[in-house]
């Protein structure tokens, strides 16, 4: 069963492995650790039975206005299982007392999010490609 958290107390850098998924260079479970910890807000999904977690969206936020949504990911093994939707929806809830809530994704991924009552907009990126992993001593 897996079971919805908003916090990262207990969950320990062995706890997260296989994310990034298709990253070149993605964060290892220790740095991925730790950018849980520094996030605003966090929604963790824990399979119960194997205590590792499946899924995680994380939200950077002043508090006041504005919050960004900047990762959601799920573990192919347990996709389309509706867990993405628990964590979305658990996170707006979080993230209900500020006026804007944004979030960069894919053209493919428009859709899906727009079932969340979220408005398609432009948006710029900049990427540091070499800073991928979050390890600062590449």
């Amino acid at each position: 069963m897996v079971i919805y958290i908003n916090s990262i107390e207990g969950i320990s850098s062995d706890m997260l492995k296989g994310f990034f998924v298709d990253w070149p260079n993605p964060p290892n479970p220790q740095t991925h650790l730790k950018l849980l910890n520094n996030s605003s807000k966090v929604v963790i999904a824990l399979d119960d039975h194997t205590n590792q977690v499946v899924g995680f969206i994380t939200a950077i936020s002043d508090g006041i206005l504005s919050a960004y949504i900047p990762l959601l990911e799920v573990l192919p093994e347990y996709k389309n299982k509706g867990i993405g939707k628990v964590l979305v929806k658990r996170m707006i809830n979080e993230l209900n007392d500020v006026y804007m809530v944004d979030i960069c994704c894919d053209d493919d991924l428009v859709p899906y999010y727009k079932k969340f009552g979220m408005l398609k907009s432009n948006g710029m990126l900049l990427r540091n490609y070499k800073m991928q992993s979050g390890n600062l001593n590449i």
